[in-house]
């Protein structure tokens, strides 16, 4: 007969972790660069709770992360909460609320973290994450959708992010483009599967009359600017069309603020978050797997447009490197206290001397070496450590 092993209190459950030293640093001033640099653009910081009641968040956009939400009882009122998986829904229900009597367009950051129920994406490991983003709300034109874009390039840039890439889809399009051309239900999601995993014979063998359409769209997936010459050159019913053309007036748009960024165009893919009504996003890296953000066009709780997008800085920060420690100066016993604060205004970390706990005499350069201090203030001469 086996016993369990005695619980350990370092055991977490799986899919959270400790955050330590340096990471947890790189986190932070990471965050702090890139609300920075939203906010030189107009963004807002707001901070939306980590918990809402369960009709709340999950309303409206919100309704499509039901199954990617944790919920428990609140104790005080009896109704159900949920923990937030993402916080873009948050916004989507502040706009129609607390802010819906502000100027629009209506521009506003966040950052925090959000529990998910499944990591999502199989390289991912993670239940508690980070989420860092912009929202835009108000004005349904590519040109918004083209700002979200250019200013997270410019804040991947500042970050020192390397071989960013844009990859814009529209999910819209291929169930429109199927229901117009009059496929039967019974056999688009079949289609679909095929579509998703970019098998030309199988789209070929499902598509009938549509085949030849949907093989050149799979086709014209790629860089922007080859993407969107194939497109135009591809016959589609109006409606599609329509839906299409949004897709090529935001590649157009971007390239006219960045003509620099990296940007591909890939018309059949549909996948993404639920609540997404139009052209979307997703940032990845060269060499990497995971995706840095994603992002995209959705409704707000009171169907006014929007568009926003959010980044994962668990992923971005494994892509820079990591935070240096301040240099630590030691303050010896005595030590002024107008140097120490000139000294840490200076970008220097200040660890005072505590006395021994059994009284007995501290030999406070070795104190200082141990802790791994770069210098030692002894009344107000600073000095450097061998």
């Amino acid at each position: 007969m086996t016993e369990d092993p005695p619980f350990s209190p370092a055991l977490l459950p799986a899919g959270f972790v400790d955050l330590l030293t340096p990471d947890a640093r790189t986190e932070a001033e990471g965050v702090t660069t890139l609300m920075g640099v939203f906010a030189s653009h107009g963004y807002n910081r707001v901070r939306p709770p980590l918990m809402e009641f369960e009709e709340t968040l999950l309303a409206g956009s919100g309704a499509a992360l039901a199954e990617q939400s944790f919920r428990v009882m609140d104790p005080d009122s009896r109704r159900m909460m949920v923990l937030r998986p993402d916080i873009t829904p948050q916004i989507a229900r502040m706009a129609a609320t607390r802010l819906s009597g502000l100027p629009r367009p209506l521009r506003l950051s966040y950052a925090g973290p959000c529990v998910v129920v499944m990591p999502a994406a199989a390289e991912e490991s993670g239940r508690q994450i980070m989420q860092a983003g912009i929202e835009l709300i108000g004005p349904d034109v590519p040109e918004a959708d083209a700002e979200v874009v250019t200013v997270a390039a410019q804040a991947l840039e500042r970050l020192g992010v390397p071989g960013v890439s844009f990859d814009l889809t529209m999910p819209p399009f291929v169930p429109a483009l199927l229901e117009e051309a009059g496929i039967a239900p019974s056999a688009r999601q079949a289609l679909l599967r095929a579509l998703d995993r970019k098998d030309a014979a199988a789209v070929a063998e499902l598509g009938g009359a549509l085949s030849e359409t949907l093989i050149a769209l799979l086709r014209a997936a790629g860089p922007a600017a080859q993407a969107v010459s194939l497109l135009n050159q591809i016959t589609l019913p109006p409606k599609a069309r329509a839906i299409l053309q949004r897709l090529i007036d935001a590649v157009e748009a971007v390239h006219a603020q960045r003509p620099d960024l990296r940007l591909t165009v890939d018309p059949v893919e549909f996948r993404g978050w639920k609540y997404h009504t139009g052209v979307c996003v997703t940032v990845f890296a060269v060499g990497r797997a995971e995706e840095l953000g994603r992002g995209g066009r959705y409704l707000c709780n009171d169907n006014e447009p929007a568009c926003g997008l959010t980044f994962r800085p668990d992923v971005l920060f494994r892509m820079i490197p990591a935070a240096q420690p301040l240099p630590c100066v030691y303050l010896m016993p005595g030590a002024d206290s107008a140097t120490a604060a000139s000294l840490r205004a200076k970008g220097y970390a200040t660890l005072a001397a505590l006395p021994a706990a059994n009284g007995q005499h501290t030999d406070h350069s070795a104190e200082a070496v141990r802790l791994g201090c770069s210098h030692v203030l002894a009344g107000a001469t600073c000095t450097e450590l061998a």
